[in-house]
């Protein structure tokens, strides 16, 4: 059965605490490296607060994780079959846009698969982040069209399109179109 979104929140805000405590980091230690007040993260952490996919990235990248890691349910049951029911779902509470974590956890592979849908008229802004360095991404639309902005310019994706890009690159998602855009995001941690 999916996971209910409600649930991953609970999960997320104990994920987040599991890895700040993990590196003997305080809230405030949290805040400044990642720009998002004290009282935000403890909200999170506590399961009360819905997190934006921008701020749960400022988050990762200052505890040097991805949101895949971090949506992982840490089990130690690794099979290297993800079936469709039991893969974790979130939707972004400011755009929409719903996030499946299709890849199998605890594998130990440097790769993440995502699906994502991308609703009309949705736009997610992702700022620069040093810490994602050496963390890179294919974006491979499946259906309907969106807009990337990175530093490098701006691309209009077409179904079948595949575009590569670090992760410590700013980027803005943007779908002003009437259709839905369908894709995977395959994320791979391991240095190019």
């Amino acid at each position: 059965m999916e996971q209910s979104i409600a649930s991953l929140e609970h999960t997320i805000g104990n994920r987040v605490r599991e890895l700040r405590t993990g590196q003997a980091l305080t809230l405030d230690d949290l805040a400044t490296r990642s720009g998002v007040s004290r009282a935000m993260i403890s909200r999170i952490e506590r399961g009360e607060a819905s997190p934006t996919a921008q701020l749960l990235a400022r988050l990762c990248s200052a505890l040097g994780t991805t949101l895949s890691a971090l949506f992982a349910s840490g089990t130690e049951d690794a099979s290297p079959l993800s079936r469709r029911a039991e893969q974790r779902l979130w939707r972004d509470p400011e755009s929409g846009y719903l996030r499946r974590s299709v890849s199998p956890e605890g594998v130990g592979s440097p790769v993440d698969i995502v699906e994502v849908e991308f609703p009309p008229g949705a736009r997610v802004v992702f700022e620069r982040q040093a810490m994602d360095r050496g963390i890179t991404q294919h974006l491979w639309l499946f259906s309907g069209r969106l807009e990337l902005t990175m530093e490098g310019g701006r691309h209009v994706l077409e179904a079948g399109d595949c575009l590569f890009m670090g992760l410590e690159q700013a980027h803005i998602f943007h779908n002003p179109y009437d259709e839905a855009a369908h894709y995977a995001v395959i994320l791979c941690r391991s240095k190019v």
